[in-house]
């Protein structure tokens, strides 16, 4: 006799978790959305334009959700921004906010809709969530009332913040995150008064939840994994792609690699914004991702994942990032160097004048030494050897230490640093390391029209990137890329208007 159409979720909830609690791997997916974007405006519009335009961009994540699930997903996630876009100002971004109430509360708003009050948005997320049987993250946005007595408060009497939300198979809330790291231009938000580390747990492994720029930082990122021991991040992210380092795809996936846990990174399609680059990425390398410049259709991935990447028999050894090269007292070769801008940081650069060679670039408290032959190098393209140690960052500045190898946009070295997509020359080997001052140091290999190199290059334990059996393909940068958090400046005031 089929089970009723009232039992049906908690008969296939219960079925999932059988299964996942089974395994030692669970599967994951997530969605680059082209978001449906309203129409730019310092008023607010009503809550019904406000519902419908929202509903618009369900209708596409429910397509997605429930392929994920067809296809055996445990749990998908979307992006930020992913349900009303962006471009607010504080004023018309309100009539998009709801109130989510603190996960302990026990709620199914699919069930129980207006328990807190309106929650359209809510009901239909978990209700996603129930019907598909799968673990749904979404980020939208969150408002609490505030008064005089709260000396923080802002003018028009409310916190609003930049909001995970995370339902489980019932379709319960279990999670609600709100980003601390808020990028420039998010002055429709308020950061949190103390960063939170949130977390919670499945059938298929602890799971912790940051938002786009909060990767940049180690609150709360690096709470997370390192004190907070999650096996998974999950990642909504609006990523605007930055070459040659912060390309979206290229810097998740060494931060997966990096922090040794996986990453489930959805991030949202606008090519005009540079939006691209979603992916499922693991300590080994990415397991499936995704970068689409050209068109403007979003894009579904799905992986087999490990539930506790930890106890993996191919987990990555702990690595001492300068053990190499401070053990290297100097390197010959030609080592005239100039400097060069990546973006505003100024690097110091030295070019690699020969087929083959050893060189060393140093600057402030980082010295970074490279090791390189050139199988097929095309004479009207050239590298250089680059290193930076300093704080990058306009609103919120941050400590960078980094060494790359890096193709430059023509022979003319005053383009070097600027971005560039696409290359001709290959090596034959490649050797990169550096006296790094953090143990926080992400390892990055692109090769040409913005493609990961999966298990073509490895970090030995003595902190050195080495290439293995030559470069596939051809290179456009070869990076260490390290994060000082020790010499960040204190972060900013929360956001009061």
């Amino acid at each position: 006799m089929l089970p009723s159409q009232a039992l049906l979720p908690a008969v296939v909830f219960a079925l999932t978790a059988l299964q996942a609690l089974a395994s030692d791997t669970f599967i994951a997916a997530v969605y680059e959305h082209a978001v449906i974007l309203p129409d730019p405006t310092k008023e607010p519009v009503s809550p019904g334009n406000a519902l419908a335009l929202m509903n618009k961009n369900m209708d596409v994540l429910e397509g997605a959700i429930k392929e994920a699930a067809q296809q055996g997903a445990h749990i998908i996630v979307t992006p930020e921004d992913g349900i009303y876009g962006w471009q607010f100002t504080r004023e018309s971004i309100y009539p998009y906010l709801e109130d989510i109430p603190d996960p302990v509360v026990n709620w199914i708003p699919c069930t129980d809709p207006s328990r807190f009050g309106p929650a359209p948005v809510q009901e239909r997320l978990s209700c996603m969530a129930r019907n598909y049987s799968i673990y749904v993250v979404a980020n939208i946005g969150d408002k609490k009332p505030c008064d005089s007595s709260d000396p923080d408060c802002p003018r028009d009497g409310r916190y609003q913040y930049n909001t995970d939300v995370v339902f489980d198979t019932q379709g319960k809330l279990v999670a609600r995150y709100h980003k601390y790291n808020l990028f420039r231009g998010e002055t429709q938000f308020n950061y949190p008064k103390e960063p939170e580390a949130v977390t919670f747990d499945t059938p298929f492994g602890k799971f912790g939840i940051i938002t786009c720029f909060d990767i940049l930082f180690y609150e709360p990122a690096v709470v997370l994994v390192s004190k907070m021991q999650v096996d998974t991040v999950l990642f909504p992210t609006a990523w605007m792609n930055v070459l040659p380092f912060l390309t979206a795809v290229e810097f998740h996936s060494a931060w997966a690699m990096g922090m040794g846990v996986n990453l489930l990174s959805a991030n949202t399609h606008n090519t005009s914004m540079a939006m691209t680059g979603n992916g499922l990425f693991t300590p080994e390398g990415p397991a499936a991702y995704h970068y689409d410049s050209a068109t403007e259709e979003g894009r579904l991935l799905l992986a087999e994942l490990s539930v506790h990447p930890r106890l993996s028999p191919t987990y990555p050894p702990a690595i001492n990032w300068s053990l190499y090269a401070t053990s290297i007292k100097e390197f010959s070769g030609e080592n005239n160097t100039f400097s060069g801008a990546v973006r505003k940081d100024i690097f110091t650069f030295s070019e690699l004048r020969h087929k083959d060679g050893n060189y060393t670039v140093c600057q402030g408290d980082l010295c970074c030494h490279l090791v390189y032959q050139m199988s097929n190098r095309s004479e009207d393209e050239v590298y250089v050897l680059g290193a930076f140690d300093g704080l990058h960052g306009s609103l919120i500045k941050y400590h960078w230490q980094i060494c790359t190898l890096l193709k430059c946009p023509s022979t003319n070295l005053s383009t070097c640093g600027q971005p560039v997509e696409t290359a001709q020359t290959k090596f034959e080997m490649f050797s990169l390391s550096g006296t790094f001052g953090t143990s926080y140091v992400f390892p990055e290999v692109l090769y040409s029209g913005v493609q990961l190199a999966p298990g073509e290059f490895e970090v030995l334990r003595d902190g050195c990137l080495k290439s293995k059996h030559g470069t596939s393909k051809p290179l456009i940068t070869a990076t260490l890329f390290g994060r000082f958090y020790e010499k960040d400046q204190p972060h900013p005031l929360r956001i009061s208007m």
